[in-house]
């Protein structure tokens, strides 16, 4: 047995330094607690539970951190080797490494667009045994035949033209090398595959050309380059290019008549490379008909695995190192909570169900309760704002508009668009209904039962009447007035919501056609508040004048200063008013008021003088901007609340 990397069995140093550091603290721990609490009183105010399980613990940790370490040492045992055997054929590559491959008449040049056609071949042969040959002026053998292509790939990269000492493009010396190196394997049939431009060629090919087909060698000539040729370049020369006796640039060609040949009188074929040719899928069918012969390959060293079987004690010392620490007074609840953990999912998934069969049912309350503990059981997120939803749908069935107002608003706080409109629109639908219902004394009625704009008017009158009826109390409102403001406050907010509903969701129209009816009532509602006020003060009572002297008259500044003036005069400087300025409804105050500061709600731009119906209708001139858009300055959209609203 082996270990594939004893360097792990350093850490084994520090299993005794754990235990040492263990055994110190265990010691040192005890003596805060000494002094803390007299020796006497120790028994009853510190609980002490035996030492031993915490040791075992320990131990078994211990053990478990040496053997999980000896695991990642990777322990091994030598079963010897394999051969790997596959059937395949001889395939050798003659590449053309002379100067004319530099030229760039294809992108970037000639010898890189031939590395490339290997490469892909060396990806399709997989199974076949291929070798290299460089050549020029002179061949060479540059990787023999084999199965390792990864190591045939590394010397196509490194290979260029400077490997040749000898220029020129010796396609005879190439051919008959590989030719030779092929029949040493004792195969009849072998393929050269010859990459090059074709150009320069020396030696007697007629004859090498015959003497590979008689060693039944197949050749697959591939050109490389341009009939247009480019000039073949070469530093040191002027101009960095090759240039002839007479000073002009040396210009190659690719030279396809010669690699046709080859390729013609061996069987084989010819392509030229980068004119779409699938070079790979050409290659490999032709050597199908070939015959293939059983190669051996790679040997494999055998290796037999033994940390499986020191994981194994491992993994359960680390299981009794948990049990022997663990306080037991706990397990019962915790086991518990599991049980209901997993529970939980069936339980909410029928919990949903029931919440949408009672909705179905027309149970409003037992759906809402149900949607409620969906919502409170998922606390928050996307998933709790949509039971929030239906909750608030719930209750609006119901005609529980408030619980709809608070449902709705918890919606808000959802960030899936969908969910946000709809609670908008919830909210809008709710309050329009507190507001209706606190007109009419009950539900905005739907189909055919909707009032008209007459039925509107007289509802609205109605409580104008017992508004200008009732007493007035000394601290307050009348509960009509209240009635009349709250309606418009609610109103004025849900038009504000549906507008946001239209934000979050612009393809819904429900909120457009419904904020719609809301600003129409409202209109409405500021017209009758604005003709109830013209009635009251046309039925005001005038004032009279020359009311006989020494009294206070309405519109005088002192009693003293009078003398039967009406009281529609203004002067320019009233004494009563304890200023330089005069009231704008020309009334004075007794000479006791003179120095008497303004009231709070003057000071806040009310009037203390001021009609129930004047100030519903101020009410409704401060939010005539929600025509404008969704929310009034101060408001913002698209951010979630923190609160109800």
């Amino acid at each position: 047995m082996s270990l594939e990397y004893p360097s792990w069995l350093l850490f084994w140093i520090a299993v005794p330094g754990i235990a040492i550091t263990a055994v110190l603290i265990g010691r040192f721990s005890k003596r805060p607690w000494e002094s803390f609490a007299a020796e006497r009183l120790r028994g009853k105010l510190i609980r002490k539970d035996h030492p031993l399980p915490r040791w075992l613990a320990l131990g078994f940790l211990l053990v478990a951190i040496s053997i999980l370490t000896f695991t990642q040492a990777r322990p091994q045992g030598d079963a010897g080797t394999k051969t790997e055997k596959s059937m395949g054929r001889n395939v050798m590559i003659a590449l053309d490494l002379s100067r004319s491959m530099r030229v760039q008449d294809v992108n970037p040049d000639r010898l890189a667009q031939a590395k490339i056609v290997i490469y892909e071949l060396l990806e399709s042969l997989s199974n076949d045994r291929v070798g290299l040959i460089g050549f020029a002026g002179t061949p060479f053998l540059t990787a023999p035949l084999t199965i390792d292509h990864e190591a045939v790939k590394e010397t196509v990269e490194q290979i260029d033209e400077d490997w040749v000492p000898v220029g020129g493009s010796d396609l005879a010396a190439a051919i008959q090398l590989a030719t030779q190196t092929l029949k040493e394997t004792g195969q009849k049939n072998n393929a050269l595959i010859l990459i090059s431009d074709g150009e320069e060629h020396e030696g007697d090919l007629e004859t090498i050309v015959a003497d590979a087909a008689r060693a039944g060698v197949t050749i697959f000539a591939i050109g490389v380059g341009t009939m247009d040729g480019g000039f073949v370049p070469l530093k040191g020369f002027p101009g960095g290019f090759m240039v002839n006796p007479d000073g002009s640039k040396v210009l190659s060609r690719l030279q396809p008549d010669v690699m046709r040949k080859l390729a013609t009188e061996t069987g084989g074929r010819y392509v030229i490379a980068g004119q779409g040719a699938d070079i790979t899928a050409m290659v490999k069918a032709a050597l199908q008909g070939m015959d293939a012969f059983e190669m051996e390959g790679l040997e494999t060293k055998i290796v037999i695995e033994f940390f499986q079987w020191a994981l194994l004690p491992a993994i359960l010392f680390l299981m009794a190192s948990i049990l022997a620490g663990t306080r037991w007074r706990g397990i019962a609840k915790t086991a518990v909570g599991v049980v209901l953990l997993l529970c939980s999912g069936d339980a909410i998934a029928l919990s949903l169900k029931d919440a949408r069969q009672a909705f179905s049912d027309r149970r409003f309350d037992d759906a809402r309760d149900a949607y409620r503990s969906l919502a409170e059981a998922k606390g928050e997120g996307d998933r709790a704002a949509a039971y929030r939803l239906g909750e608030g749908f719930s209750s609006y069935n119901a005609q529980d508009f408030r619980g709809a107002r608070t449902a709705y608003s918890a919606a808000l706080l959802s960030n899936d668009p969908r969910i946000v409109g709809k609670a908008h629109e919830g909210i809008g639908n709710t309050l329009f209904q507190l507001g209706w219902t606190g007109l009419s004394g009950s539900a905005y009625p739907v189909g055919e039962n909707v009032p008209d704009m007459a039925k509107f008017d007289e509802l609205v009158r109605k409580q104008l009447k017992g508004m200008s009826e009732a007493e007035v109390p000394e601290s307050g409102e009348t509960n009509e007035f209240i009635r009349i403001d709250s309606i418009i406050l609610n109103w004025t907010d849900a038009v504000r919501h549906y507008r946001s509903a239209l934000v979050a969701n612009p393809k819904d129209d429900a909120p457009g056609r419904n904020s719609d009816l809301t600003m129409k009532y409202l209109k409405r509602l500021q017209e009758l508040l604005e003709a109830e006020k013209d009635r009251a003060q046309q039925s005001m009572p005038e004032p009279q004048s020359g009311q006989g002297e020494g009294q206070p008259q309405e519109g005088d500044g002192d009693g003293e200063n009078q003398e039967g003036e009406g009281s529609g005069d203004q002067k320019e400087k009233g004494e009563g008013n304890g200023g330089d300025e005069e009231k704008e409804d020309g009334k004075g105050n007794a000479e006791g008021d003179k120095d008497k500061p303004k009231e709070k709600s003057e000071e806040e731009g009310e009037n203390p003088n001021e009609s129930p119906e004047e100030r519903a209708g101020r009410i409704l001139s401060e939010n005539s901007d929600l025509e404008k858009g969704p929310l009034s300055p101060g408001r913002r959209d698209f951010r979630n609340p923190e609160k109800d609203w």
